[in-house]
């Protein structure tokens, strides 16, 4: 089966990332165990609750990698003197793994009455305006770009040309 990007535009640069996440975030969908919950507990708050019965604090690890936040849970060996005559309570291992959008970072965690907690924050992005040179016509037929004079030291100094251009004449 192949599977249509919405990737595939030209108008689109650089967003190939956005196509990884989703189909990692596709992958990660088929494994329903441990349930979990995700609320928005403010404006920039976000807590992911993983029902994690039978797990110890020592069994369990949360972890950044790359841009995932990676829950797993391991519980030891069982002790072999139980007798189960039914064992409906899972005892397996697991790994969760989210998706974290640029910005996210990861406040704490904490384990209460058989629920992990993980506490995100996701900041407000701050406005950013960046001012972008135009060259006049007179450019340089290698770069494209003219030459840097006088007038245009303060805006090499701000980063708005680029500085490998600045002792070119």
């Amino acid at each position: 089966m192949t599977r249509v990007s919405g990737f595939n535009s030209p108008l689109l640069l650089g967003f190939d990332h956005f196509e990884r996440l989703l189909d990692r975030v596709q992958k990660s969908q088929a494994d329903a165990y441990p349930p979990y919950n995700i609320e928005q507990l403010g404006e920039t708050h976000l807590r992911i609750t993983l029902a994690v019965a039978g797990f110890a604090l020592d069994d369990l690890s949360v972890s950044v990698e790359e841009s995932q936040l990676v829950i797993r849970g391991r519980q030891g060996p069982d002790d072999g003197d139980r007798v189960f005559l039914h064992r409906g309570i899972a005892a397996r291992q697991f790994q969760r793994a989210f998706v974290l959008a640029e910005g996210m970072e990861i406040v704490g965690a904490h384990l209460a009455n058989g629920l992990l907690h993980v506490d995100l924050d996701r900041p407000l992005p701050q406005p950013q305006v960046r001012r972008i040179a135009i060259t006049s016509a007179e450019a340089s037929p290698e770069t494209g770009l003219s030459a840097v004079d006088d007038s245009d030291q303060a805006a090499v100094a701000a980063g708005l040309v680029p500085g490998a251009m600045a002792g070119k004449a």
